[in-house]
């Protein structure tokens, strides 16, 4: 359901972070995208020619690239805390480290990243501003397919926090249509400041308004640098 809803922003800013990445792939570097969901930005770094692996929380995600793109290095990492793979790049969009519980978490995962890029390395994610939550009272937005709707109601309870709750309706084969709901609490970031939080780990880092040309919804900035080497 969320590759189908939501498959449409990796679709978007896939040329942009591929731009970013082609020295990693001229030089066969290995590719490590964080929080990769259903695969939808996964699919357009296997066809691009990288090498990657792919982690996310989920092990239901993980299940789904694995079936979909079997020669892809599937692991379940959870960020802050477990171990994080040395790679060439590390990339993430979906605003991924934004769903972790606060800053500090945020900040942490960010280190941790950092450490593990081999001189040269690329970081490349997408990341929520305080800016995101700035919006007037928003009605729900619904997105449909023939067998499945996805409906989003829109929250702020408070400067740094950003709620989305989520119900999804999928037709099952029987025809009969299963419903689910779900809530996505998001922490925001004054992303000016980030590029800081990595001083000390070798990477030189700044924020941007997108990958590469693509128009990023509001409030959703770019974080890339690369590793001293």
């Amino acid at each position: 359901m969320h590759d189908r809803g939501f498959g449409v922003h990796a679709d978007r800013v896939a040329p942009g972070l591929l731009s970013l990445l082609e020295g990693v792939r001229r030089q066969g570097g290995l590719v490590h995208e964080i929080g990769c969901g259903a695969g939808a930005l996964t699919r357009h770094l296997v066809s691009a020619g990288h090498l990657v692996i792919a982690s996310d929380a989920s092990p239901a995600f993980l299940e789904i690239v694995r079936q979909n793109l079997p020669d892809v290095d599937v692991r379940c990492i959870r960020l802050p805390d477990d171990a994080v793979p040395v790679a060439d790049a590390v990339v993430g969009v979906g605003h991924v480290l934004n769903y972790l519980p606060d800053a500090t978490a945020v900040r942490r995962a960010l280190t941790a990243l950092a450490a593990t890029l081999r001189p040269g390395g690329l970081l490349a994610l997408d990341l929520c501003d305080l800016a995101f939550g700035v919006r007037e009272v928003e009605a729900p937005d619904a997105r449909v397919g023939d067998d499945w709707a996805i409906v989003t109601r829109f929250s702020s309870p408070r400067p740094d926090r950003f709620v989305r709750d989520i119900t999804t309706f999928l037709r099952e084969d029987d025809g009969r249509w299963r419903r689910s709901d779900e809530r996505h609490d998001t922490v925001l970031l004054e992303t000016a400041a980030v590029p800081s939080w990595l001083d000390g780990t070798g990477v030189r880092a700044g924020i941007q308004a997108a990958f590469g040309t693509e128009e990023m919804p509001r409030g959703l900035v770019v974080l890339v640098g690369e590793k001293e080497g």
